[in-house]
């Protein structure tokens, strides 16, 4: 019997790239279930025809490339808003320069460089670059507003409240506890909620923050060390998601992006 592993097939390859393409589309859409429709169709297009995958490329880079085939042929339709949030995000979506949150959120979110975004998105690499500064400037000059944050480490939690402030934001406070972030948010409402997942007294982020959706209608984005816990396609994800140690590029794309956005499709179990 031998003790050497089986090399990964094809779809084994794909299928480990997955979590990260329907994270993309999901913070594209700003809601899961648009969001794997995307993804759906893509693995549909690869199941008819492989050989967007026949180069040298990364099994990620083809695979976001064929995703980007998909989303500019549709023409990125952003289709039926579901409540006022969400329609006054399409409005301002329909203002940004086509392409420009496409190709900030490939390099803060997924960690591209900007010579893969160039491959996926179909354009040279300079392209690339003016699209994301113009992306950032847009985002940033499109919508203030008031954010919780839920961070029990204090040097992370001082981060967070010094990358969003700079942004513009105010934030309403910093809750260690779910008791804590309850109470905080029932006090002063926020516009957005900054989570981590694991708190001081090994209570849950994912508890207090889908207690607090009980009662208030406001984007999240998840801020832990374990993405693995939320990527797992076994029940409704967050449509931001951000992994520990994070760059203040990461946490800037997505709180301006998220802004945007009232998806409050959580982690219930």
């Amino acid at each position: 019997m031998s003790d050497t592993a089986a090399e990964p097939t094809f779809s084994d390859l794909v299928a480990a790239e997955l979590p990260y393409l329907r994270r993309y589309a999901r913070a594209l859409t700003g809601s899961q279930s648009r969001g794997d429709k995307y993804t759906v169709a893509t693995l549909e297009a690869i199941l008819k025809d492989r050989s967007p995958f026949e180069n040298a490329d990364p099994i990620k880079v083809s695979l976001f490339k064929c995703f980007h085939s998909i989303w500019t042929t549709t023409g990125q339709p952003l289709t039926e808003p579901e409540d006022s949030l969400r329609s006054r995000a399409h409005g301002l979506l329909a203002n940004l320069t086509p392409n420009s949150r496409e190709a900030l959120l490939l390099r803060t979110i997924e960690d591209f460089g900007l010579n893969h975004i160039a491959t996926i998105m179909r354009i040279d690499a300079d392209n690339v670059r003016d699209l994301i500064t113009t992306a950032n400037a847009e985002l940033v000059n499109s919508v203030k507003g008031r954010v919780m944050i839920i961070e029990d480490e204090p040097i992370i939690a001082a981060d967070l409240k010094a990358i969003v402030e700079s942004l513009g934001h105010d934030v309403t406070g910093i809750a260690r506890t779910h008791t804590d972030a309850i109470a905080l948010g029932n006090d002063d409402l926020p516009d957005l909620i900054l989570a981590d997942i694991q708190l001081a007294d090994n209570s849950s982020g994912i508890d207090a923050v889908n207690e607090l959706l009980g009662v208030m209608d406001v984007p999240v984005i998840f801020i832990t060390a374990f993405p693995e816990r939320l990527l797992t396609g076994d029940r409704p994800e967050p449509a931001f998601l951000i992994s520990k140690p994070f760059e203040e590029a990461q946490v800037l794309s997505a709180v301006s992006q998220a802004m945007f956005f009232a998806s409050t499709e959580t982690l219930k179990a």
